[in-house]
C-alpha cells in the first residue's frame, strides 16, 4: 500500500511532471522540425540533443516555473531551480554551442584529410549538434514557462 501511495505522489508532483512533459514537447518539436525540413522521420531526434528547441532549456525553466508558482518567488527551492536553469541556460548557448562549431571545423579537417589518407586511418565524423543557438535556447525558455504555467494553473 505505502509503495502505491508513493508512486501516485510521483505521478502528481507538478515538479516532476511538468519538466518531463515540457522536454517531451521540446524534443517531439524538433521530430516535426526535421520532418519539415528534411522530408524524412528521424526518431532519434527525440532523445538526441542540440537543436531546435533546447530541451534542456525547456526542462529547467519549466521546474523554476512550477517551484515559483507552487512555492513562491522567495522559497529556497525556487532559488535553487532557478540558479541550475541560468547554469544550464548559459551552458547550452555558450559552452556546448563552441563545442559544436569545434566539432564542424575539426569534421571539415577530417574531410580534407580524407582525400590524401586512406579512410582506415581516420575516426568517424564527432556530432556537430551539440548546443544552441539564443534563439533555440529563448524557444525552450518559452516552452517551458509556458507549459509550466499551463500545468500548474490549467492541468490537473
Amino acid at each position: 500500500m505505502l509503495a502505491n501511495l508513493e508512486f501516485i505522489d510521483l505521478v502528481y508532483n507538478k515538479a516532476i511532471v511538468a519538466p518531463m512533459l515540457a522536454w517531451g514537447i521540446a524534443q517531439l518539436i524538433k521530430v516535426i522540425i526535421e520532418l519539415i525540413k528534411n522530408r524524412r522521420l528521424d526518431f532519434s531526434r527525440l532523445v538526441s540533443s542540440g537543436g531546435m528547441p533546447s530541451a534542456h532549456s525547456a526542462v529547467t525553466t519549466a521546474l523554476a516555473t512550477v517551484l515559483a508558482l507552487e512555492q513562491g518567488f522567495g522559497s529556497p527551492l525556487f532559488a535553487v531551480s532557478l540558479i541550475l536553469a541560468a547554469v544550464v541556460l548559459y551552458d547550452s548557448a555558450g559552452v556546448r554551442q563552441s563545442v559544436g562549431k569545434q566539432a564542424f571545423v575539426l569534421n571539415r579537417i577530417i574531410r580534407e584529410l580524407k582525400d590524401r589518407r586512406p579512410m582506415t586511418e581516420l575516426e568517424h565524423d564527432l556530432r556537430e549538434l551539440i548546443g544552441h543557438t539564443p534563439f533555440e535556447v529563448g524557444a525552450g525558455v518559452v516552452i517551458g514557462i509556458g507549459f509550466a504555467l499551463f500545468w500548474v494553473l490549467i492541468g490537473p
